[in-house]
């Protein structure tokens, strides 16, 4: 029996099947694998809420993939470090061109390997640690077998006795020793890394967001 946590609040099952399903429609489309990567490189110590809606200003001014840091800093003052944040958008625009994106990611490992390419994001993607790159992945369809090891999942982790506490810090070493725990909890419950995490996340808010 899978424990309290892992069970989708009664309504949001639906929500959490489409959200999944529509990750994976987004591998389809260079424009919005693009998006994913630019939102993902803004909700570091921001809200998800907060960052998409910075992406969708930045698409109403046609700044997403294209312009100065100067340009869209105007239009990033939701999220925190907008000015660092800009910075690196435009850093993302020149390494990762929206109408190559998917052929460099497919030249690092996807859509077979996304430990593989997930490694290249951490090395190639200024602002992408283990976890944002994992988050990026997730969101184009690629969750299955990586973890987003932010506060709110190890919190959770915890309360289900997957790891003994939440660290304080969190090394590549340490990320992929708790990622393996999770792996095993998923396994023995049959379930996913990204159905894991919406269903924790579903539970605490009561809504789906990526």
């Amino acid at each position: 029996m899978k424990p309290k946590l892992c069970v989708p609040t009664p309504g949001l099952e639906g929500k959490i099947s489409s959200a999944l399903n529509g990750v994976k429609k987004t591998w389809g489309s260079d424009k919005l694998v693009y998006e994913e990567l630019c939102f993902c490189l803004l909700t570091p110590q921001s809200s998800a809420r907060q960052a998409i809606k910075t992406i969708n200003l930045l698409r109403e001014h046609d700044l997403l993939d294209k312009g100065s840091a100067l340009s869209k800093e105007k239009y990033l003052r939701n999220v925190r470090f907008f000015r660092t944040k800009a910075l690196r958008l435009v850093e993302a625009q020149k390494r990762f061109p929206h109408h190559k994106i998917k052929e460099v990611l497919i030249a690092n490992g996807l859509p077979h390997d996304a430990i593989k390419c997930r490694e290249f994001l951490v090395n190639e993607v200024n602002g992408y640690g283990m976890k944002e790159a994992s988050h990026f992945l997730r969101n184009i369809g690629f969750g299955e077998s990586i973890a987003i090891l932010d506060r709110h999942i190890l919190k959770n982790l915890r309360k289900c006795g997957v790891i003994a506490e939440v660290p304080k810090t969190l090394t590549k070493k340490k990320y992929l020793e708790i990622e393996d725990k999770m792996r095993k909890f998923c396994e023995k419950h049959n379930m996913s890394f990204a159905e894991l995490d919406l269903v924790f996340w579903s539970n605490e808010t009561g809504e789906v967001l990526k």
